[in-house]
């Protein structure tokens, strides 16, 4: 039927709504990167299955017991869990319009990341100085491509709140930059939860294996 055709009573039909929903501002951003997240669990779950496969073949190689340090390991991790407060504490300023908090807090947050990334670093150092190479058993492959995937997040975590950090500094707490501060809230929550499960799959009942 052509738009210009007539109903029975003479009016041109309406193929459309005339008046234009309200959208709230970048509201599909949040869609969009609430997607993206789906994604990750989904990589995530791959690497957890597959560590669950792999993680008692040792090969006659080193087991968990022999490699990790679990003070190390537990440092790395408050560092990482208390990161996540600190960014609510920036979410927090955030809301309230204090731009010189929100960036204090978020500078905190990235260096308590770095805390994390570098004794991750420092841990993978150290296994493949004792001669613990991904290569040596499937357990040190799928250890190093779980573990290693989420500190490449965390690496590419740091490295947007940097330019988060510059966006703010340049042009302040302006809607758009507030949608990037949440969307980088629900990505830096969800690498702590990520963590969490690392933490106790591979390096507690690693330790009890």
């Amino acid at each position: 039927m052509s738009s210009h055709a007539t109903t029975a009573e003479g009016e041109a039909p309406q193929f459309y709504e005339l008046v234009p929903h309200h959208h709230a501002p970048h509201g599909s951003t949040q869609i969009g990167f609430w997607i993206y997240l789906m994604s990750d669990c989904l990589i995530f779950a791959s690497l957890f299955a597959i560590y669950g496969v792999l993680g008692g073949n040792f090969a006659a190689g080193p087991s968990p017991e022999h490699l990790f340090n679990l003070q190390l390991v537990a440092v790395s991790t408050g560092a990482l869990l208390l990161s996540s407060i600190t960014y609510g504490f920036a979410m927090l300023d955030m809301d309230e319009g204090k731009k010189t908090g929100t960036l204090v807090w978020l500078v905190i947050t990235g260096l308590l990341g770095a805390v994390f990334l570098g004794l991750t670093l420092y841990e993978f150092y150290h296994m493949i100085h004792e001669g613990a190479v991904p290569q040596r058993s499937a357990f040190l492959s799928a250890f190093f491509v779980l573990v290693g995937t989420h500190a490449l997040h965390v690496t590419f975590g740091i490295l947007w709140l940097v330019t988060l950090l510059v966006q703010i500094g340049a042009k302040g707490l302006i809607p758009a930059n507030k949608i990037r501060v949440q969307c980088l809230s629900m990505f830096w929550h969800f690498l702590d939860v990520i963590w969490i499960g690392v933490f106790t799959v591979v390096y507690l009942m690693g330790m009890l294996r």
